[in-house]
């Protein structure tokens, strides 16, 4: 796959997870996208009660051409959705795990 996708590839995962709005409170669910850097975040922000959330659900980067998935509190697995929208094994870093367990998970390194 050409690698310059990447950067829409994950733009239309995250805005298809945005879609969904937690069953509690009064929360706004945000994607940003920082298409300079590739940095992209879906941020759940509003009231529960009387307290504030302001919680970074999913942070995917890109570097070096790599889709770098560095958070996600779902259970969603975006590593096997990334692979459905055919992005290369090889070219996934789950970078949320430490460095020096990424070898045994069958994705890049770094």
């Amino acid at each position: 796959m050409d690698t310059r996708n990447y950067p829409q590839i994950v733009r239309e995962l995250l805005d298809l997870h945005a879609q969904g709005k937690p069953s509690f409170g009064n929360i706004e669910v945000e994607t940003i996208f920082d298409l300079e850097h590739d940095r992209y975040q879906i941020v759940h922000m509003g009231w529960h009660h009387d307290r504030r959330v302001h919680q970074c659900v999913m942070h995917i980067d890109i570097r070096d051409g790599k889709i770098w998935i560095l958070h996600n509190t779902t259970e969603h697995e975006l590593d096997l959705e990334l692979l459905a929208m055919g992005v290369l094994k090889e070219d996934i870093v789950l970078g949320l795990h430490p460095p020096e367990l990424r070898q045994f998970t069958g994705y890049a390194v770094r």
